[in-house]
């Protein structure tokens, strides 16, 4: 199964939020196939923000970060019809751009998956189904990847 991470896993596996989170994001994290495990570039521009503005990280070691994730899992373009199909997202189920870009990205790549704490679990678009990681119990989905 084809997966896509958002922006708060890779936050919380950067130690924002507190140690517990960590402890959970790279958890799941090291649960996840890196070959089937994607990430949109929309969410490594999220997640440098977060360092640098919010975690107060030096831009050098929060590009550090940036990079370490883009040689762990392969990349998801951004494209002029990820955006486009983000518009129409956006619009139709009002969620914001920016996490419908992430949603959008998902599907062009044809991820079944989208590990989000931001989106309605459950919420399933162009055929990716939005799962939070960090809620219990597990999404159906999600708890057959970790074999729980």
């Amino acid at each position: 199964m084809r997966i896509a991470l958002d922006t708060n896993v890779l936050v919380y596996a950067e130690g924002v939020n507190g140690a517990p989170r960590r402890r959970t994001a790279l958890k799941i994290i090291e649960l996840l196939p890196p070959e089937t495990t994607f990430v949109p570039v929309q969410v490594l521009g999220e997640l440098l923000h977060v360092l640098v503005r919010k975690a107060r990280w030096e831009p050098k070691e929060a590009l550090k970060g940036i990079l370490s994730w883009q040689d762990t899992f392969t990349l998801i373009e951004t494209s002029s019809s990820v955006l486009f199909m983000a518009y129409e997202l956006s619009v139709r189920h009002d969620i914001h751009i920016w996490d419908a870009i992430v949603l959008s990205a998902a599907a062009s790549a044809n991820c079944r998956l989208l590990l989000s704490e931001d989106l309605q679990t459950g919420f399933t678009w162009s055929g990716v189904t939005v799962a939070n990681p960090f809620a219990e119990p597990k999404h159906a989905l999600l708890a057959g990847l970790f074999g729980a």
